[in-house]
């Protein structure tokens, strides 16, 4: 079918409507270019130390020497990554793509239950902790098909005598870092210089290899595997790129990494774009202290920021923040959740910089739409489709629905995933036999070729940017003896665009909203809690016994 694309007239002035796919044939072939170019340029900071690009290139060398020569892995086999922003981080990542073998995400945050899922379901080999989440691994080990465990302390890349204060601090004085116990298990460090004795093969990677598992929800509420390809990885980047670099100084530029890198947004936008640039990405441990966020970021005279609405909220409700020096910043972009006017708003007022939405999904690589680089202020807008990519609303039986009218954005492109892994039934579900990716958001698209979100057709439930499923906390709370049933929904919040509300039928009528809440935080990570408990004799239901979740966002009547 043949598409209008309106979106074209308004593209900045040196934005191309197609970008080459083809210039890199892989992630790994971007980053060795990054490195000729930029080798003795800072490539990332954390902590209050530097690498350059000629260090990543040597240590990610060292570690896929150490997974090729001395695990033996193969071609396509995974490696789980389950750290927060540090150095590590990098070069573990960098290390896996270069040895040939596909990255695993993993929130460091998830429960036992959660990781376990993925790590049996993606059949991981090995995977690099931090010293802090270390239990959660112990726990679970011995049901996967893991073989060996790489762990690392926070402070392991900040060289003596820092990095022994940091970790000591961390484990005494802190009691970040529970004690734990795996077999066999491997220092990073220790696995770097067996690297360094290993040589590194010539490894043939092909543009459709896979380089990450991204794992997000579904709406079976079990979370499911994107295959994003080097190729994939790669149209997104150079996308991007041509999208924000033409008032990018190559080279120079500083963007703060504050957004976790195992989430899809930060990977590709900060990571992966930035590196292209030859830019530094500025690494945010722990951006939940905002206190200590706005003091790094007077340090830094970075040119760019990523965030979600909540982050650039928090930011601006931190005292401080508005001494920061935001002389040299020239590209705020959100993602994640919908950026809210008040926040664009004030984000502008206070730093001078237009805070830009932007739109994407895990399976998308993840940019699909952005605002222009030069819009003088936020229009309520997720952008325009980014060169190569294809958007359009359909309606319920596929068929396109005229301009303004309400239907399910669809997005196709070179960034579109090739499908979730092992779960053929699921990918065929939201892709079609013409590429199409059915996003499951409800969307229109105005005259100029700007599309606007109007509501989910899931009921994903979407706090701070992290996707949470109704049914997987259905499930967890259902596990409950005394709990007969269960919705969950989200409700408006002030801090996370969304929390989590469970509504439930009592089974035992001594329930408490404080056990509910107690045995979630045994199973679910901290962002699919439920911030409110409601007990109900009864829940609404359609004709055939669903549960009509719609109706419970809503207040019960007094």
């Amino acid at each position: 079918m043949s598409i209008e694309r309106p979106w074209l007239a308004q593209y900045p002035a040196g934005v191309p409507a197609q970008i080459d796919v083809d210039e890199y044939p892989s992630i790994v072939s971007v980053f060795e270019a990054a490195v000729a170019n930029y080798r003795d340029r800072p490539a990332f900071a954390n902590l209050g130390k530097t690498l350059t690009y000629a260090q990543i290139d040597k240590l990610s060398a060292q570690f896929a020497a150490y997974l090729l020569g001395e695990l033996k892995l193969k071609k396509g086999d995974r490696v789980a990554i389950m750290m927060p922003n540090c150095l590590q981080y990098p070069i573990a990542t960098f290390g896996v793509l270069r040895a040939g073998l596909t990255v695993v995400n993993t929130n460091p945050m998830y429960t036992a239950r959660e990781l376990k899922h993925q790590l049996v379901d993606s059949g991981t080999s090995a995977i690099v902790v931090l010293d802090n989440f270390g239990t959660t691994v112990q726990e679970v080990i011995g049901g996967t098909q893991v073989k060996q465990v790489i762990t690392t302390g926070l402070g392991d890349m900040l060289g003596f005598p820092k990095g022994s204060i940091v970790n000591f601090v961390l484990k005494h004085v802190k009691k970040m870092v529970p004690d734990y116990d795996i077999a066999g298990a491997i220092r990073f460090k220790d696995a770097l210089t067996l690297g360094q004795m290993q040589t590194l093969p010539e490894i043939k990677i092909d543009p459709q290899d896979i380089a990450f598992l991204q794992y997000t929800g579904g709406t079976t509420g079990v979370a499911k595997g994107a295959m994003l390809t080097h190729r994939n990885l790669v149209a997104n980047m150079q996308q991007a790129a041509a999208w924000v670099g033409t008032n990018v100084k190559l080279g120079e530029e500083i963007i703060i990494t504050a957004l976790p890198l195992y989430h899809i947004f930060a990977l590709t936008a900060n990571g992966l774009v930035f590196m292209k640039f030859g830019g530094l990405n500025h690494l945010i441990t722990n951006p939940r202290d905002m206190p200590g966020f706005v003091k790094e970021l007077k340090k830094v005279p970075f040119t760019a920021i990523t965030g979600v609405n909540t982050l650039f909220n928090g930011l601006l409700n931190t005292p401080g923040f508005d001494q920061v020096d935001f002389s040299k910043l020239h590209l705020t972009l959100g993602g994640g959740m919908a950026v809210q006017r008040a926040v664009a708003e004030r984000w502008k007022q206070v730093t001078g910089s237009t805070l830009l939405e932007a739109y994407g999904l895990t399976e998308t690589s993840p940019a699909a739409c952005i605002n222009p680089m030069d819009l003088a202020e936020y229009n309520g807008a997720i952008g325009l489709p980014i060169p190569s990519t294809d958007a359009c609303v359909k309606d319920e039986n596929g068929n396109e629905m005229p301009m303004g009218e309400v239907g399910e954005l669809c997005i196709r492109g070179p960034q579109v995933m090739k499908g979730y892994w092992q779960r053929p039934e699921e990918t065929a579900q939201v892709m079609d036999a013409d590429g199409w990716l059915h996003t499951g958001d409800m969307a229109k698209m105005d005259e100029n070729g700007f599309f606007f979100i109007v509501d989910r057709k899931k009921d994903m439930i979407l706090v701070s940017g992290f996707n949470v499923y109704p049914n997987e906390i259905e499930d967890v709370i259902a596990m409950m003896p005394g709990v007969l049933e269960v919705a969950a929904v989200g409700v408006p919040d002030d801090k996370s665009g969304e929390a989590v509300k469970v509504v439930i039928v009592k089974k035992d009528p001594a329930l408490t909203a404080e056990q509910v809440k107690a045995h979630a935080r045994t199973n679910l990570t901290g962002y699919k809690h439920p911030k409110f408990v409601e007990f109900r004799t009864e829940l609404p239901k359609t004709n055939v016994g669903k549960i009509l979740r719609r109706e419970l966002r809503d207040p019960p009547a007094s």
